[in-house]
């Protein structure tokens, strides 16, 4: 059964034991396919959206973006079996963006060791030819990463992922104040070895994000922890 299928059944038990079939598959109590990301009980919009992704020909685009990154990293070793998922940050009363978005770029390692990578699309977005390229080479290189790093921990661990994901995309980099980084560097330099999941947070995402979450806020504001990796990666 197609993510599509299950989400053309009547809201209902019936569905979520179809969401938990594609899942688990045969399995038993493991995850045969990540769909974690899909909320199983969501509204029509989300058709619209898969309808949205099917005429832009995602399924072929990102295969194109798959070979690209396989010549680019002559990749020898894992087969990584490559699935989108769709997060409802419209109407998903369990899907907040913030903390979604984080986990689907840090929280890996329980589709790496399984030879998976989730890229993550919204229910809010616009799809483009160009995002879904991108957005699928992004995330291989966070499983590419991963798949030598386990596991990262501290604030420079997961700086370094970015730096990484960066510097093997064809990034557009426009230019910028060198004092717009030196606060947030100062902020990164003091908390580097930090392991605290609100001071990581509030690094990549902001004061804005971390207060609508009710966590502690730091003072990064304008600049935030993905500009400063495609900082680094262009200037170190």
């Amino acid at each position: 059964m197609e993510i599509k299928d299950f989400y053309q059944q009547p809201v209902s038990k019936d569905r979520f034991r179809s969401y938990l079939e594609v899942l688990i598959g045969e399995t038993g109590d493991d995850m045969a396919l990540p769909i974690a990301g899909f909320n199983p009980m969501a509204k029509d919009h989300i058709l619209e959206k898969i309808e949205e992704l099917e005429r832009l020909d995602a399924e072929g685009i990102m295969a194109d973006a798959i070979s690209q990154v396989n010549a680019q990293m002559d990749i020898a070793a894992e087969e990584i079996q490559v699935v989108l998922n769709i997060a409802d940050d419209q109407k998903g009363a369990w899907t907040n963006f913030y903390t979604t978005d984080f986990a689907s770029k840090f929280k890996l390692h329980a589709f790496v060791s399984r030879n998976f990578c989730v890229p993550h699309f919204w229910t809010s977005e616009q799809y483009t030819k160009k995002q879904i390229e991108e957005r699928t080479k992004a995330y291989l290189f966070r499983t590419i990463y991963r798949l030598e790093k386990a596991k990262v921990k501290t604030l420079k661990e997961h700086l370094e992922q970015e730096i990484f994901v960066t510097k093997n995309m064809e990034v557009e980099f426009s230019d910028v104040d060198e004092a717009e980084y030196k606060e947030l560097d100062l902020f990164y330099q003091s908390h580097q070895s930090s392991d605290d999941y609100n001071v990581i947070f509030n690094f990549f995402y902001g004061d804005e994000a971390s207060a609508s979450l009710g966590f502690k806020q730091y003072g990064v504001d304008e600049v935030k922890g993905y500009e400063y990796a495609k900082y680094k990666s262009r200037h170190h």
